[in-house]
């Protein structure tokens, strides 16, 4: 396993997290407790999970882990995020400081922790002021709550302004972002990767496995049989299935997946999670696993050493398409070209 440092701190986490979203739902108390055993001893030190996820019930299994061996605290870096609704009431949402301080509170309870080393707005709140968020993580940082902060699902511009924002009012800058991003699923590139890049910030990919499809286990005009990350429903994690297969770019990059693994010998997946490994500004990838037959699968990523070539063709056989404007602004191409031959 290699590690990273966090975005621009100096905490460092292994290249591979280990996601629990499917704690307390598709694993039990016994699977999770396994899964993380086995991700530790594979060498990953890096756990995600969140308020919502099962609705506290996988921060709770993550705690009795703790609790029964304080070594493993102090072995991994925790990641959890607060958000989304847990409550009825109007106040029990978004990243007011009001829902923030409570939802804080409650996750460092149900993880049997004095400290979260990475706190994450799990998406964007339009109704509280920017600041306003901002200020809370920064004093939860400064009292000790908190080692870092970051935020998934943000849009460039709103991690932009993010950015800025904390630094006008000298206030502890965000380290992450957590977006969806894989070989079927390169949106992000467009602004997010640049934006990431400029500040420093280090990108933790979701579903980097596009939900089971960079496995190689589905067919063209095939629905999905069997069981899959997110349960016995084969279909769950699918609803985009009818889009994705009629899309030739899908069968495209399956197909530049499979003749990669083959030449390697490994599973489709290790070679996906590998190229995204490989991309720029990408501190982590988010592993999602309900058992140990697909944890020891995905972790064996960490051992996989793609070619420049290999690298090449996934990266061409996924190529996403971009509208010209404005990514294609005018002038722009005449004027790099310009500056490189004056070089």
């Amino acid at each position: 396993m290699d590690y990273r440092t966090l975005g621009r701190s100096g905490a460092v986490v292994s290249t591979y997290a280990l996601g629990t979203m499917t704690f307390g739902a598709e694993a039990d108390v016994e699977t999770s407790h396994a899964l993380l055993d086995a991700y530790v001893d594979g060498g990953g030190t890096f756990l995600d999970t969140a308020d919502v996820y099962s609705r506290g019930v996988s921060e709770e299994i993550i705690g009795a882990w703790f609790a029964a061996d304080q070594a493993r605290r102090d072995r991994v870096v925790l990641a959890t995020k607060g958000r989304f609704p847990m409550g009825e009431g109007p106040n029990d949402l978004g990243t007011s400081r009001r829902h923030l301080r409570r939802a804080l509170e409650d996750s460092l309870r149900r993880l049997q922790t004095d400290h979260i080393d990475l706190y994450q707005m799990h998406a964007w709140d339009p109704i509280t002021p920017l600041d306003e968020t901002l200020q809370f993580l920064d004093d939860a940082v400064t009292a000790g709550h908190i080692g870092y902060s970051g935020f998934s699902n943000y849009t460039g511009w709103q991690l932009t302004k993010a950015v800025h924002v904390a630094k006008a009012h000298g206030w502890h800058p965000p380290v992450t972002l957590q977006p969806q991003y894989n070989l079927l699923v390169r949106g992000i590139e467009a602004e997010i990767v640049p934006a990431a890049l400029d500040a420093g910030i280090g990108l933790l990919p979701w579903s980097p496995l596009a939900g089971g499809w960079l496995t190689g286990k589905y067919q063209r005009n095939t629905e999905p049989t069997g069981t899959s990350r997110l349960g016995e429903n084969p279909k769950r994690g699918m609803e985009a299935y009818e889009a994705r297969n009629a899309d030739e770019r899908t069968w495209r990059v399956i197909d530049a997946v499979t003749r990669v693994a083959k030449d390697h010998d490994v599973s489709a997946a290790q070679v996906a999670l590998a190229w995204l490994a490989a991309q720029p500004a990408v501190t982590s990838v988010i592993l999602g696993a309900r058992h140990l037959e697909q944890l020891h699968d995905n972790l064996g990523a960490a051992d996989l050493v793609l070619t420049e070539d290999d690298l090449g063709v996934l990266t061409a056989a996924s190529d996403p398409t971009w509208p010209d404007y404005p990514y294609g602004t005018p002038g722009q191409e005449q004027r790099s070209r310009k500056i490189e031959g004056g070089r």
